[in-house]
């Protein structure tokens, strides 16, 4: 073994070159079949998570800088008389003063018929509920078909009597005898559609009795409505045939100038004419009942889900009517001095009017908005700032001023947003540039999805989920295979940011979302040089010479 061992060692030593490339290809034989061993090309992996329980907060973030005039203008938001102006120049203010008090009567209208609105559409769903209940459509539903098949029934009375006239009619020997007479191709052609249609509304009765004599009122109601659907060709059958026959008679008499003689049998038709089209029209009528009725069913939802989002609709508006009422009301943000009151008691005043200038103690910021942020903030919500010169340091605050008429810059309108700090710090000074995130709406304990997991279809939200879940990925992958499909789920969304949405509806806590599908992809890796990482050979040339 040992002299073996010499022997390989003297021979690789003789022939360095030919073992390299050995041994190169033994590396390259390696790498390929494992690559082909744990080759996943092809496959569709998922990256998951479960539905949590948490706090999702939506904000709007501006930047600006730190305002050097520690003063607003208390503006009003809404137009009227000024009613209430408790105050004077130089008076101290505390927060949440009231300054002045505009003619609220407008606002409180506005709040009384949203309430009202509200009622109305909450009456509105109430009574669509119990219109809808499975029990009311049940009872409507089985007495449609109830109806129906006494309208067969009836119809029944009336056709064998019906078909025993026509019989007789064709049979007749005076109308036999004339049309033997008459050789005009017409008159054959009215006789001869007249007992085709005749004999085929025959037939479809005779089928069309076996099966109605089969069934009672309890009878499946797929049977009802098929025997209801036979009465109906078969009546319609008849009307043809008693249609054909009219024209045959009224051509004879017609033809011969004797129209008495066929005065009888003229009658006798119409009289047929109008008792079988009172059926045809009755079972039709109860054809489109049951109809409606099937129908009906799977409105039922969508009918209450319009109802449902009536009455939000109208909450809202309730909403909006006793947020605008507080615009009536103008109110100290933080304490100061009052330094101007511009306005006096029972002056008209438009919406964006100074009623007074406060001084504080407090720093300001000054942010810029756009239109489209401006309108989701208002006065009193919280802040927090922070400054690019002090990378360490986060103040909170509250929106104090929001101005009411924006600049247009290069055809975008911005608004000014004045913010107070809780807190000094000796460190901030006035210009210094600052970011504030103004926190627009909170929920606490809701279910949270990542906004990844979230996809629209036909203006519906869902998500995929798996029952179970998938086991962990390999380290270095990404997701994890399965050969089950997640299955679509329809959901509510809520409150979003820009990192998770609110689930209302649809999913519970722990439930196994998909955030991400990786599909198979067939895009070959690029393969690192063996020979620069073993022979450590690189630029050009042949590396084995």
């Amino acid at each position: 073994m040992k002299n073996l061992f010499s022997k390989s060692k003297i021979l690789i030593q003789k022939h360095k070159v030919v073992s390299l490339i050995i041994l190169i290809i033994l590396l390259v034989g390696g790498y390929y079949g494992y690559k082909k061993v744990t080759n996943t090309t092809g496959e569709t992996r998922y990256l998951t998570t479960k539905v949590k329980s948490g706090t999702i907060i939506s904000s709007i973030t501006g930047s600006g800088q730190v305002s050097a005039l520690n003063q607003i203008d208390l503006k009003s938001k809404a137009s009227g008389d000024v009613l209430y102006l408790p105050v004077q120049n130089g008076q101290k203010v505390v927060a949440g003063s009231v300054i002045a008090r505009i003619d609220s009567t407008d606002a409180l209208k506005n709040i009384r018929d949203a309430e009202a609105g509200l009622e109305s559409a909450k009456i509105s769903l109430e009574k669509l509920k119990i219109q809808n209940s499975e029990e009311n459509m049940n009872t409507a539903l089985v007495k449609a078909y109830d109806d129906g098949f006494s309208t067969v029934s009836d119809t029944f009375l009336d056709l064998p009597t019906t078909l025993t006239g026509l019989k007789n009619l064709l049979g007749n020997q005076s109308l036999s005898e004339n049309a033997a007479r008459m050789s005009g191709k017409l008159a054959q052609d009215y006789r001869g559609n007249a007992e085709k249609a005749y004999y085929l509304a025959v037939s479809a009765f005779e089928k069309n009795t076996t099966h109605f004599n089969s069934l009672n009122r309890t009878s499946p109601k797929e049977e009802i409505d098929s025997v209801i659907n036979e009465t109906y060709e078969t009546t319609k059958l008849l009307t043809d045939a008693i249609k054909y026959l009219r024209n045959y008679v009224d051509y004879l008499a017609e033809d011969t100038g004797k129209t008495s003689d066929y005065v009888t049998f003229q009658n006798t038709l119409s009289s047929d004419t109008e008792t079988i089209n009172g059926h045809l029209n009755s079972l039709l009528s109860i054809k489109t009942s049951i109809k409606s009725g099937q129908d009906a069913f799977p409105n039922t939802n969508l009918d209450l889900q319009s109802a449902q989002l009536s009455v939000k609709l109208k909450e809202n508006a309730l909403g909006d009517a006793k947020d605008k009422l507080a615009d009536y009301s103008i109110r100290a943000p933080f304490d100061g001095t009052l330094a101007v009151v511009s306005v006096k008691k029972y002056d008209s005043i438009n919406s964006g009017t100074t009623i007074a200038t406060l001084i504080t103690k407090k720093q300001l910021a000054e942010i810029t908005l756009n239109e489209v942020d401006v309108a989701k903030i208002k006065v009193g919500q919280k802040t927090t700032l922070t400054f690019d010169a002090i990378p360490d340091l986060s103040i909170n605050g509250e929106v104090a001023e929001i101005d009411s008429l924006g600049t247009v810059t290069q055809g975008v309108v911005n608004y000014a947003v004045k913010i107070s700090f809780d807190t000094q710090d000796d460190r901030v000074k006035p210009g210094m540039s600052t970011t504030a995130m103004i926190t627009t709406d909170i929920k606490e304990n809701v279910l949270i999805v990542p906004n990844s997991s979230i996809k629209t279809q036909n203006r519906k939200s869902y998500v995929e989920i798996f029952k179970t879940e998938l086991p962990t990925p390999p380290a270095g992958t990404q997701g994890t295979p399965s050969l089950i499909l997640p299955e679509k789920i329809t959901v509510e969304t809520g409150l979003s940011n820009n990192t998770q949405t609110e689930i209302t509806s649809g999913l519970t806590e722990g439930t196994i979302v998909v955030t991400k599908t990786i599909t198979g992809t067939s895009a070959k890796t690029a393969t690192p040089s063996i020979l620069n990482s073993v022979g450590n050979r690189s630029g050009g040339g042949n590396p084995l010479h």
